[in-house]
């Protein structure tokens, strides 16, 4: 199993960044596939991004491309999301998920979650 807490949320003005962190405990943290979601008021969840386990394989919602990039460090269990170019439609809470084996884009195809850090974009 693998427990995920995420950090890095916060307000910021349109056109800023933010980098959002994932740290995960457990020993196996390099045989899941890690991926970011969000889900703002009323909305259902969405796709952000995910990544596998040897960082070759990296997916994005196509409304993130080109601003948002996907990383990890096995080596210090985390995942990171680092969110450029921000705009007032990605506020929202992301979540951070795990999953072993390939990535994907459903969020029901993840096993584990973090307690979502909040995103503020303001125009």
């Amino acid at each position: 199993q693998v427990q995920l807490v995420e950090s890095g949320g916060g307000l910021v003005q349109a056109g800023g960044s933010l980098r959002l962190s994932c740290a995960a405990s457990g020993r196996t943290f390099s045989r899941y596939a890690m991926g970011w979601f969000r889900q703002a008021p009323g909305k259902e969840r969405e796709f952000v991004a995910t990544i596998n386990w040897s960082s070759t394989t990296l997916y994005y919602a196509d409304s993130v491309k080109g601003r948002f990039t996907i990383s990890r460090d096995n080596g210090k269990n985390t995942v990171h999301l680092q969110m450029n170019s921000l705009k007032p439609e990605d506020t929202a809470v992301y979540y951070c998920a795990g999953r072993i084996g390939t990535p994907m884009l459903g969020g029901d195809d993840y096993n584990y979650w973090g307690q979502g850090t909040q995103v503020t974009v303001s125009s």
